[in-house]
């Protein structure tokens, strides 16, 4: 059962500071999302004994999931399929089923929906596609009807033309195979009108620590759509980080001023696609939508405190800060490598990209460079900032982890970021030494205030890093792969950070 929404949102700042928020969202319509993120029975219309159809798919997902709740499959095979009853209408199924998937050719939902209605379903999800993203007259009338006809029912409508629902709480998966911590909750909610971006950032996601509260892939939003998501994902308790795929909207102004209230307590990271003469084209044939202008669109979500990113890789970088990383504000960095092959050349291009994205790169105080003079050789090293410890360090852990707190004690610096290889360090220096210096940098992420972010990149041994990344995920450390990458992800959480702070103070 969900829990009920606080009138008033107490926010992080100064004392006794709280925001009435206009997100009004009353019981009654925050309960219609009961269904859609914790159904207590799901029914996939559209199964066959050929593996390959996409109601299979669905039905494979939750029972290899192990959804928390009752499954039904509507469709031709005979019997059941996978031990799953198969029965031939979803109107003969002998108890109320919550949500429904739909994969059907589009013409067969119209006449779906008289038996939603006899059932009691309360959302349908529809995979199928062929309506308004076709750019055909027929479709589009189609949507409309399915939609008006649904809404006399009281049905809730999902898509056309998406992947659906991930939950969680409920072991319901977004993909058509279960994923490696999928069922782990999570703070961040997501949602996308790309079913491929939903999936892909999802799977993105997972592999680098983030954990989701839920996912929706809403495609034509001819029902609900990103305002009704971005309403609910605001109130609901679970969700502390919203990110977003969208390529167009049907009420720009109430999705904005939704964004503006819910970014005072909630960071919103938002992936616009369809901001090239190109995107938009491609934008109006895959979900029906408009793509805007660029200028017009980057202008909006700023001055509504949401944090606007260029590619789902930097969506996915973005949100990992958020997820990991301790509220920050100041935008001062200091870098320290040379640990094995992350030398010179590196602390140059460490501040090129610090620089590029806004962010300062300072020198150490006259006190810290001291005591680093008292503890590294001078030859090989650099004192100044980026910090290159030198060969020394690796061939004594001690060291690296003195010159380490050092410049973290360093009043000029806001965050520090380790630059190291692993594949390269893991094998020189051995496995025992290699879960010293890991436990160096958790045992440092656990007792520092700042933020602490590993930058570890190696173009040919991947497994080794993805080992290391997985390290640092379960530790909170964020990990890049790419200088550029991480300060651009830094330069946003900042940015989001000290808008918040501005705002804060103004309410105060």
């Amino acid at each position: 059962m969900l829990n009920s929404i606080p009138a008033r949102i107490r926010c992080p700042g100064p004392p006794k500071l709280y925001l009435d928020i206009r997100i009004t969202m009353d019981q009654t319509k925050f309960k219609e999302f009961e269904p859609i993120f914790y159904p207590k029975s799901i029914a996939v219309v559209g199964v066959s004994m050929g593996n390959l159809k996409p109601g299979n798919g669905y039905l494979r997902s939750l029972l290899e999931g192990g959804f928390m709740g009752k499954l039904y499959a509507v469709g031709s095979a005979s019997g059941e399929i996978w031990g799953i009853p198969v029965f031939e209408s979803l109107a003969s199924i002998p108890e109320q089923v919550d949500y429904v998937i739909v994969s059907t050719p589009k013409h067969r939902i119209l006449d779906l929906l008289d038996e939603c209605r006899t059932n009691g379903v309360k959302v349908l999800q529809i995979f199928s596609a062929g309506f308004s993203e076709a750019g055909e007259e027929d479709g589009a009338k189609l949507e409309s009807a399915i939609v008006q006809k649904a809404r006399k029912s009281g049905i809730r409508i999902i898509g056309p033309n998406c992947i659906g629902v991930g939950s969680p709480a409920r072991r319901m998966s977004l993909m058509w195979r279960p994923l490696p911590h999928a069922h782990e909750e999570g703070k961040v909610a997501f949602l996308s009108q790309s079913g491929g971006n939903a999936g892909f950032f999802t799977e993105l996601g997972l592999v680098r620590g983030i954990r989701f509260s839920k996912v929706v892939s809403f495609g034509n939003g001819s029902d609900l759509d990103s305002v009704d998501f971005l309403e609910y994902f605001g109130a609901d308790p679970k969700t502390e980080i919203i990110g977003a795929y969208l390529e167009g909207m049907k009420n720009g102004r109430e999705f904005l001023r939704l964004a503006r209230d819910i970014s005072l307590f909630k960071p919103i990271v938002v992936c616009k696609g369809g901001l090239t003469d190109a995107g938009a084209r491609t934008v109006s044939s895959h979900t029906a939508s408009l793509g805007g202008s660029a200028a017009i669109w980057r202008a909006a979500l700023k001055q509504t405190g949401v944090i606007k990113v260029d590619t789902i890789e930097e969506l996915a970088d973005t949100i990992l800060a958020l997820h990991h990383l301790p509220r920050f504000e100041g935008k001062r960095v200091a870098v320290v490598g040379g640990l094995l092959g992350a030398g010179g050349g590196a602390c140059v291009a460490s501040s090129d990209a610090c620089a590029r994205e806004g962010l300062e790169v300072p020198l150490l105080t006259d006190r810290t460079i001291a005591r680093l003079k008292g503890i590294l050789p001078a030859a090989g090293s650099i004192f100044q900032n980026p910090v290159d410890v030198g060969a020394v360090a690796a061939a004594s852990l001690d060291i690296f982890a003195q010159a380490l707190a050092l410049v973290f004690d360093d009043p000029n610096i806001d965050i520090v970021v380790v630059h190291l290889q692993a594949s390269f360090v893991a094998p020189s220096i051995g496995k025992e030494q290699f879960d010293r210096l890991t436990g160096i940098l958790i045992k440092l992420r656990q007792n520092q205030t700042k933020p602490l972010i590993v930058l570890s990149q190696s173009p040919s041994a991947e497994i080794v890093e993805k080992a290391f990344e997985e390290i640092c995920s379960n530790a909170r450390i964020p990990a890049y792969p790419s200088f550029d990458r991480m300060a651009k992800a830094i330069a946003n959480v900042t940015w989001y950070w000290n808008f918040r702070s501005e705002l804060e103070s103004e309410m105060s």
